[in-house]
């Protein structure tokens, strides 16, 4: 026991928390000494937003989506690109970056909110679909419309995760907890208290206040949640809920019986997409492609047909449980 003792004691705990991306973050990171990384911390976060944030007028996605075609995106962009790619074709485009006009015409987006009918989702849907754009060699972007919008909010979160872990990595930091807007990555474990890093997951039954609905033990791993019971928006006319899922095949939002999914993955940008993915897709075909794909884990809660809450797991995750 002393030895444990000395070891917890040779850590220090070094801590930054605040808001970025339009949420907010708290990272844990354990070393020999005091050390202090919110320089670089904020510079991650900067770079992003200038690449990626639909939220900044003049970010690189910004000005893309405005029709600039001359515009030489940075690695960061083609990364997610490429990633949003992978995960478009596996998830048969249920995970899509260019559904950013449907984002903003649902109101969910920087953009103008309409309202809605057939005619105009179908006439939105015109600019859907990320087999309709492409990453030159040089680094541009080519739409088949210049009214194709990108919105990649549901990958840069995890994504400015992954650059947050590479930091620590390079620094040689071999213990962290990094946590932004519910998605985290967690590396080694707490040192501090001799045990594994404890994550929760809350509640999606809960729509005000929090209530974790499991917690789990997570090490070298990224795990990202995605769920309608608090991104929604009600009609203040009708009393009508719209969530903030959006089905890319048919451009209206999502009521479905899938309540919440938090995927487990080597990194948080991919385990990001497809718990965006598995909230529009059914659960059959998630069940499919977590089979299919053996790098990932997820835990779904969904409706059954008798509307009681259910619990899907797949092993791997089930052994990550605490209580």
């Amino acid at each position: 026991m002393v030895s444990c003792r000395q070891d917890a004691t040779a850590f220090v705990k070094n801590t930054a928390f605040g808001g970025a991306l339009g949420t907010s973050y708290s990272i844990t990171y354990l070393t020999r000494e005091e050390l202090n990384l919110q320089r670089e911390i904020d510079s991650v976060f900067e770079v992003i937003n200038n690449s990626m944030s639909t939220y900044i007028p003049d970010s690189d996605i910004s000005k893309i989506n405005r029709g600039d075609s001359s515009i030489v995106v940075d690695k960061m962009f083609q990364e997610v690109f490429e990633l949003s790619k992978e995960v478009y074709t596996n998830t048969d485009g249920f995970f899509d970056p260019t559904v950013g006009a449907l984002v903003n015409a649902w109101g969910f987006g920087p953009g103008k909110q309409v309202e809605l009918d057939s005619s105009k989702v179908d006439s939105i849907l015109q600019f859907v679909g990320f087999d309709k754009v492409r990453l030159t060699n040089t680094g541009t972007v080519i739409k088949n419309d210049p009214r194709i919008f990108f919105d990649f909010n549901a990958i840069a979160k995890g994504y400015a995760i992954d650059r947050l872990a590479e930091i620590m990595d390079q620094k040689d930091i071999e213990n962290y907890l990094i946590e932004v807007g519910g998605e985290i990555i967690a590396k080694g474990e707490n040192k501090l208290k001799q045990k594994s890093w404890i994550v929760g997951i809350d509640d999606p039954q809960i729509e005000e206040g929090r209530r974790l609905k499991i917690t789990l033990q997570l090490s070298d791993k990224a795990m990202a949640s995605s769920g309608n019971y608090r991104k929604f928006r009600v009609d203040s006319i009708t009393g009508k809920k719209y969530v903030h899922t959006i089905d890319p095949k048919t451009g209206y939002t999502k009521n479905a019986n899938i309540l919440a999914v938090s995927v487990i993955a080597n990194n948080c940008a991919k385990a990001d997409a497809y718990a965006t993915a598995f909230m529009a897709m059914e659960l059959s075909e998630s069940i499919k492609l977590l089979d299919a794909h053996k790098e990932l884990n997820a835990y779904i809660i969904y409706l059954n047909e008798d509307g009681e809450v259910t619990e899907f797991m797949t092993p791997e995750f089930k052994k990550l449980v605490v209580y």
